[in-house]
């Protein structure tokens, strides 16, 4: 197969790969880590990156990384991929500290992006700013049974921030 043909899947080592794969997750997660909002916050946030990278998915067309991400995900292995990626960068760390070590991660992932796919680099970029924040727009902070609070709260608004340093946006 040639290579300018081949998926992104394709292209880069198993372990870059995986990397793409939990991007989605880790953007989202980033910004839930930095200020969870208890159980009804967790599965509005959980939704609103599902929704996003869906949206995503289906705006870019065949072959960007967003929709191999998504075809990913509906295999079994692609999720266990994605989970388990997670699951390591959280475990023994606090919200805090795994909300920064997500956006470390997500960091890393842009690079290989950028070296390895840099065509798809700057839709990809905006791919997950977007998830993170539709993830922290989900659900009000601060607020007590849906009263009150606000939409992104200022720990949410620092990860983003951060967020969007480490994948070089420049906006």
């Amino acid at each position: 197969m040639e290579e300018d043909k081949m998926t992104p899947k394709e292209q880069l080592p198993a372990e870059d790969w995986a990397g793409i794969l939990q991007a989605p997750m880790l953007a989202g997660f980033a910004v839930t880590a930095a200020d969870p909002s208890g159980l009804i916050g967790a599965f509005q946030e959980s939704a609103a990156m599902a929704g996003s990278l869906r949206d995503a998915a289906a705006g870019a067309g065949t072959g960007s990384l967003a929709s191999e991400v998504f075809g990913a995900y509906k295999t079994a292995e692609g999720r266990k991929t994605a989970v388990e990626g997670i699951r390591a960068l959280a475990k023994g760390r606090k919200a805090a500290e795994a909300s920064e070590a997500a956006v470390g991660r997500l960091g890393e992932v842009m690079r290989v992006v950028e070296r390895e796919l840099p065509d798809q680099a700057p839709s990809f970029r905006d791919f997950l700013i977007t998830t993170a924040m539709k993830t922290a727009e989900a659900s009000m902070e601060g607020g007590f049974l849906g009263f009150g609070g606000e939409k992104i709260s200022d720990a949410e608004r620092k990860s983003l921030d951060d967020l969007k340093a480490a994948l070089g946006a420049t906006v």
